[in-house]
């Protein structure tokens, strides 16, 4: 199977601190990827190396078979997208109008939006809960609200490949599931793959497949969520004893305090 992103031996430092070391990775049609470790290891960072946001690494990343360095921001955005940590309330755009950016990488030039990129745009709206808010002004949204529009925004760029700097920011438990469940139906299928930065170890073992897990020094750990889902393993990397609990519906994983 080609791997939509591969990673070969990427070096990242930044600030005279090591994220990771000789990195290699490849995330495959159909999978779901958490991005974990601890807080200050340097996830937000690499994640901005992985979609093409930053520069500066040794190695490769290649997307599609092609050196992201290489690809222009337009082209590169109709193949990978990437949800920040932080929101922004675009001046006070409406949320129809945001989540329709999300279209724009595949428009001509000064074209406008089309009937087929408005149909998406409203699917995506509706996905996430957000039909009443379609008018509203982003400055009249709430946290939770807010970040659930980002994520209509990123589902309606349609990419191959999707990273999420922690997407569950803000979110109750109940659009945390909800939301979830929508990324994992549009971005986790026989031709699309996604990563998340996560801080929640149960979300990560039930929403994703397979785990990356940065650790102190740039070194580092990726395989099947399984192989990676021991207590004695994330103690040492999240600096504190973790806590395994098997259960019918799967493991939860506590600290203690």
């Amino acid at each position: 199977m080609n791997a939509l992103l591969q990673v070969r031996q990427l070096s990242v430092v930044i600030g005279g601190h090591r994220v990771c070391e000789r990195l290699d990775l490849d995330i495959e049609p159909g999978q779901s990827w958490a991005l974990l470790g601890r807080n200050g290891t340097g996830k937000t960072t690499l994640l901005h190396h992985l979609a093409g946001l930053r520069s500066g690494h040794t190695g490769r990343i290649l997307l599609e078979g092609r050196d992201i360095a290489t690809l222009a921001p337009r082209a590169r955005a109709r193949k990978i997208g990437a949800l920040l940590q932080h929101s922004s309330r675009g001046f006070g755009a409406s949320v129809l109008d945001t989540v329709l950016s999300g279209r724009h990488p595949h428009l001509p030039a000064l074209a406008w939006e089309g009937a087929q990129d408005l149909a998406i745009a409203h699917h995506c709206i509706d996905a996430l809960g957000l039909r009443d808010f379609t008018d509203r002004s982003l400055e009249t949204l709430s946290g939770g609200e807010l970040r659930r529009v980002e994520i209509a925004r990123l589902l309606a760029q349609q990419t191959g490949v999707t990273l999420l700097d922690e997407p569950m920011n803000h979110l109750d438990i109940g659009h945390q599931a909800a939301s979830l469940r929508v990324l994992r139906e549009a971005c986790v299928t026989p031709g699309r793959s996604m990563l998340m930065v996560l801080h929640d170890l149960n979300l990560a073992y039930h929403a994703c497949d397979h785990w990356l897990i940065l650790n102190a020094g740039g070194s580092w750990l990726a395989g099947r969520r399984d192989d990676l889902a021991d207590p004695q393993l994330l103690g040492t990397a999240f600096g504190h004893p973790i806590e395994r609990i098997d259960g019918a519906a799967g493991p939860m994983f506590l600290a203690r305090l």
